[in-house]
């Protein structure tokens, strides 16, 4: 281990959990837009983040030699029925919008669809980060890849607490929209890394695909207000 390397793989742990974290934490805040609170979702969250931990404390580097077709494609296809859902729920937002009469209660089964969306979520992004962070154990610098990841995990938690009633207050519909649409997005990106698809730019790519899921959420939301139905809450 070169002592001179220590501050550069600790950014690196510290970048790569910060990345990989602010995608899950996003994601909840925008699925649970109109339910109560995000607590299902950050539950699930943390859940599918500590149950990831947990198998990196218990196998170690056996962790990093897993398939990883596997992960990917079922949270990807997970995330599509997740999404469906979901745009079902961001439809009867718009149609209550347009129809200012009185309000119909969120889902049954809202919470335990929150949970989890956020386990799927927590538990794909934890494993990008374990892998990247056990490579850099891997190269002899475990101090930094801890210190990083659990300064990032901090830095990220604190600000959630402090700014995530503010991303709630904007309004249900357009949160449910982009929720809607970043299900979306992970679902075609995570089951393209599992065909094997070279996205241009790695990570970056996802900004593609969220214009195009956005665009594509737009449009079957006009054509569900343009279609009819029996009643606003359908």
């Amino acid at each position: 281990m070169t002592a001179s390397l220590f501050l550069p793989a600790l950014l690196a742990a510290f970048l790569i959990t910060i990345l990989e974290m602010t995608e899950v934490v996003v994601l909840v805040v925008a699925v649970s837009a109109d339910h109560p609170s995000v607590r299902p979702g950050a539950t699930g969250a943390v859940a599918g983040v500590a149950l990831v931990s947990l198998v990196a404390l218990g196998l170690g580097a056996v962790l990093g030699l897993v398939d990883h077709f596997y992960l990917p494609f079922v949270s990807g296809v997970l995330l599509v029925g997740f999404g469906v859902f979901l745009f079902r729920s961001t439809l009867r937002s718009y149609r209550r919008a347009a129809v200012p009469a009185g309000t119909t209660p969120p889902p049954k089964f809202a919470g335990a669809l929150l949970f989890g969306t956020g386990f799927t979520a927590g538990a794909v992004e934890a494993v990008e980060t374990v892998i990247v962070l056990l490579g850099i154990t891997a190269a002899g610098y475990p101090l930094s890849a801890i210190v990083g990841a659990v300064a990032a995990g901090a830095i990220l938690v604190a600000l959630a607490f402090a700014l995530h009633e503010r991303l709630r207050r904007i309004k249900v519909p357009w949160l449910k929209m982009l929720g809607t649409s970043m299900l979306f997005t992970f679902a075609v990106f995570w089951l393209g890394e599992a065909l094997g698809i070279p996205w241009p730019g790695a990570d970056l790519f996802l900004v593609v695909l969220f214009l195009i899921a956005l665009g594509a959420v737009r449009g079957a939301i006009q054509l569900g207000m343009n279609a009819p139905s029996r009643s606003v809450g359908t």
